[in-house]
């Protein structure tokens, strides 16, 4: 095939202005990470830990391959002091202009925050689309929602982030492709309206919010009654909380190697070595540097976190900046009103989670499961092979505090719709079923599944109270 050839069929793909309009073909892409020297210092003098240009850099590229960029090239870009205009100096900008005019690259990530100037002043110096860090993780996020919920919290999120931006930069690139037009058009109308438009679909969608927030709510309010305790899985973005969740549950829900692979929370009930029942949350992972927009957006799903009676601090214990993750967590946790305060006004319980521990060399493996044994609130766990998954149950079942009695109580075998209740709401602790067609159950009960019971089967209600009477006595 001749050079003119392919430059005819390149053309036909990407279209008369240079971008892709070809779906089946990724954009090419260029991930830029600036690194702030005084910053850096800043840090240093102070004694904070910082993550390593390298570590950026590969989360960075990691953000962008979550949403199938093809990453042609990447950089980490020293930086003395940000320039109001471009950030970048003069020099390094037209440095940069020609070598991604050399790969053909249709977009530029700029890992770090880009005021609306900046983003505008780069595109036009390079003839490229350019997206910081926080309109990265929002088209990550506009990908990955699949609930009506989770799709409004994203919307929201994107038009408080566009607001600041309707300077019309986005005129080059008219074609639709959906999402949320950082990628590859406007996608949606109110992105060109005005502001007042933009406020008007804010409004709306924050009624909306209101409403589904109501309803959560419900639900909670549902689930204490049951009375289930919730077990809520937070972490770090990609640390294994779904692999980790699917291993306890078998649920399947979907877990990739890849940055915000869930987002809309999953639940599911589990039943503990005890017997007794928990529901187990999945949320959204948390990520350094998370955009402001996200947090407030997200807090009506990440309240589930609050009423979690056990928050598994999910861990990669194999990434070489795991303590640097967790602080990460705890910062988020603590704007969502997760302290050591709180948690020990509301008895809750946060369990430090060392995930992947199949990955560490056998002396670290080693030290990790020895730590989990001392430390009364650690586990040692590889959600992959299920390593520990075992001792992890068994201490959130310790963890578990409820009102639970124990009672006594003899049912004719006939009542199978009873029995079958009984198994499905209280603690079951034993059973005998005797040759006289009598069923002897021990039965670990709360005050509030003794009433449910009570009020569905009021017959046989007055012989449970007899029983659990005599066992009082």
């Amino acid at each position: 095939m001749s050079d003119e050839t392919e430059d005819t069929n390149e053309t036909r793909q990407r279209g008369d202005k240079g971008f892709q309009v070809n779906p089946k073909e990724p954009t090419r892409a260029f991930v830029l990470v600036p690194l702030l020297k005084s910053a850096e210092h800043q840090a240093k003098r102070a004694g904070t830990a910082t993550r390593s240009p390298e570590s950026r850099l590969d989360e960075a590229v990691g953000l962008a391959a979550a949403i199938s960029l093809d990453v042609v090239g990447s950089a980490v870009v020293p930086l003395t002091k940000p320039r109001p205009a471009t950030l970048f100096g003069e020099g390094k900008v037209d440095e940069l202009k020609g070598h991604l005019a050399e790969l053909r690259i249709e977009l530029v990530v700029v890992d770090g925050s880009l005021g609306p100037g900046q983003q505008r002043n780069l595109e036009r110096a390079w003839k490229v689309k350019v997206l910081d860090r926080t309109g990265l993780i929002l088209e990550i996020f506009g990908e990955r929602a699949r609930t009506r919920e989770g799709t409004l919290q994203v919307e929201l999120a994107h038009l408080n982030y566009q607001k600041s931006r309707l300077v019309r930069s986005w005129t080059h690139l008219e074609r639709q492709r959906g999402g949320f037009g950082f990628l590859g058009g406007p996608g949606e109308t109110q992105i060109e309206a005005d502001r007042r438009m933009i406020q008007e679909r804010i409004t709306k969608i924050e009624r909306q919010l209101e409403t589904v927030k109501r309803t959560r709510q419900l639900h909670r309010k549902t689930r204490r009654e049951a009375p289930y305790p919730v077990v809520a899985l937070v972490g770090y973005t990609n640390a294994g909380k779904s692999t980790l969740f699917n291993r306890l549950t078998e649920a399947g829900v979907f877990a990739e190697n890849l940055l915000f692979a869930t987002l809309d929370p999953t639940m599911r009930g589990l039943l503990l070595p005890s017997g007794r029942k928990i529901i187990l949350s999945d949320t959204v992972g948390f990520i350094s540097d998370l955009p402001t927009h996200l947090v407030a957006a997200f807090r009506a799903t990440l309240e589930e976190v609050l009423e979690a009676e056990v928050i598994l601090h999910v861990r990669d214990a194999a990434h070489e900046e795991t303590d640097i993750q967790k602080r990460d967590v705890e910062d988020v946790l603590t704007s969502l009103g997760v302290t050591k305060e709180s948690t020990a006004e509301n008895n809750q319980h946060v369990v430090d989670v060392l995930n992947k521990i199949d990955l560490l060399q056998d002396e670290v493996h080693d030290a990790a499961v020895n730590l989990a044994e001392r430390e009364p609130l650690t586990a040692a766990v590889s959600a992959r092979t299920g390593e520990g998954a075992g001792e992890l149950l068994s201490l959130i079942d310790s963890l578990i505090v409820d009102e639970e009695h124990v009672v006594h109580f003899d049912m004719p075998s006939g009542e199978g719709e009873a029995i079958a209740w009984l198994h499905a709401n209280a603690h079951i602790r034993s059973r005998e079923d005797d040759e006289d067609g009598v069923v002897h159950l021990d039965l670990g009960l709360t005050p509030i599944v003794a009433g449910r019971f009570e009020k569905r089967f009021p017959d046989l209600s007055r012989r449970l109270g007899e029983a659990s009477s005599r066992e009082a006595e």
